[in-house]
């Protein structure tokens, strides 16, 4: 059976209950995938009565990301819970900043013209000697302490600091610049705390403010970094202006941050869970660039994405009207069986389909950042697990229990 012949599906029996989306329900932050599996089967796409839809199968969920009829901007959606929610936060928060994920053409299509300018694949091959330093270094320290944690010692402080490099950032504090991006990067989860609202509000004034000061002494000492070329960034005499520049950069230091932290300690959690595995890699070292692909659709460092109908839309036979906010589950679609074959439950570094996962999402939204992902991934694990012939786990694995940017926070190991 291939796995395109899976799309035929047995009915649903008459009577039978239809699971909801719970990201709450006991286990979930532990592994959320078998939750997933049952919405595929059961409630591909559901009306939520938080007041969204969510959609979970692959070739939905890669439908709606390619279609240019669907929205990103939050102004869009009709009244009800979520424009609620998205006029609350717009009445508290005095920033106003616009980033490639919030942004519709053809506002979306300027900036990504601009900033794709510096994103080149060239750009990004560049950075390689300066990744792979930094991991090296790490990994020294590693070595000396014989046992740490993933997260703690590799897999977050690396891309912060390949950010703080690439920008060419001057002297800042980056103790604070950490504890603001950290307080601002649960913005991209469900919030229903008014403390918590405001804390986020606070930290993007105040990260906001530090970034104008940085992008003004940039204009007066330029340099072969990112963050000159983003400011000398030309598309037929058009430039980013000032907000534009603070939106982009905050939008790396909290997406582009986190997204690899999960890919680097999601990654080697599984690998480590999967000693057959780890052998294939180490056996034929060529297959890392295939299994950072595998290891994206296995354990996605981002789960969920949206899309915001102006239209009635029709998906997985239903019809959703205009105005609704649509949840596209980038973490279930990535474990479909219809897409991937009936082991899409299992991590296989030589999978021949593992570039087809969603998590950088597809179409015009996909993630301008990916190649950088992928650099630090491939560069971070293929030198761990060849550094340390005895790596293993050494105690138990703990997540961050966040919806979206679901990732280990706590990775044992021993060298």
């Amino acid at each position: 059976m291939t796995a395109t012949t899976l799309e035929a599906e047995k009915p649903q029996e008459a009577g039978a209950t239809l699971e909801l989306f719970n990201p709450f329900q006991p286990g979930f932050d532990e592994n959320p995938y078998d939750h997933y599996r049952t919405l595929r089967d059961t409630n591909p796409v559901q009306e939520h009565p938080m007041g969204f839809w969510f959609v979970s199968r692959h070739a939905d969920v890669s439908a709606l990301l390619r279609d240019a009829r669907l929205s990103v901007a939050d102004h869009n959606l009709a009244p009800g819970p979520m424009r609620d929610q998205y006029e609350k936060l717009i009445a508290n928060a005095p920033v106003k900043l616009v980033t490639l994920l919030d942004s519709d053409p053809p506002d979306h299509t300027r900036l990504r013209s601009l900033v794709g300018k510096v994103f080149t694949p060239r750009a990004i091959a560049e950075l390689e000697p300066m990744v792979t330093e930094l991991v090296d270094d790490a990994l020294d320290r590693i070595a000396d302490a014989g046992s740490v944690n993933l997260i703690d010692a590799l897999a977050f402080p690396l891309p912060f600091a390949v950010i703080s490099t690439m920008l060419g950032m001057p002297d800042t504090d980056p103790k604070r610049l950490l504890e603001l991006t950290e307080t601002l990067v649960i913005a991209l989860e469900p919030v229903a705390d008014a403390d918590v609202m405001t804390s986020i509000v606070d930290a993007e004034v105040e990260l906001s403010a530090m970034m104008r000061e940085v992008i003004a002494w940039k204009r007066n000492n330029p340099a072969d970094d990112l963050l000159t070329a983003l400011i000398q960034a030309d598309h037929n005499g058009d430039f980013l202006s000032n907000d534009e520049l603070v939106a982009q950069i905050l939008l790396l230091f909290i997406a582009g941050h986190h997204t690899t932290v999960n890919l680097v300690g999601n990654g080697v959690t599984a690998l480590l869970r999967h000693p057959d595995q780890l052998a294939l890699l180490r056996s034929n070292p060529d297959l890392i660039g295939n299994a950072v692909e595998e290891f994206l659709r296995y354990d996605s460092p981002t789960h969920q994405t949206r899309r915001i109908t102006l239209t009635p839309y029709q998906v997985g036979g239903r019809e959703i009207p205009a105005g609704a906010m649509m949840i596209a589950c980038l973490g279930a679609a990535n474990r479909d069986e219809r897409a991937f074959g009936p082991d899409a439950d299992v991590l296989r570094i030589d999978r021949e389909q593992a570039r087809h996962h969603v998590s950088f999402s597809v179409g015009a939204h996909h993630c301008l950042g990916s190649a950088l992902a992928r650099l630090e991934g491939r560069v971070a694990i293929s030198r761990l697990v060849n550094r340390f012939p005895k790596l293993a786990l050494s105690g138990r694995v703990r997540w961050n229990g966040r919806i979206n940017l679901r990732g280990a926070t706590d990775v044992p190991i021993s060298v």
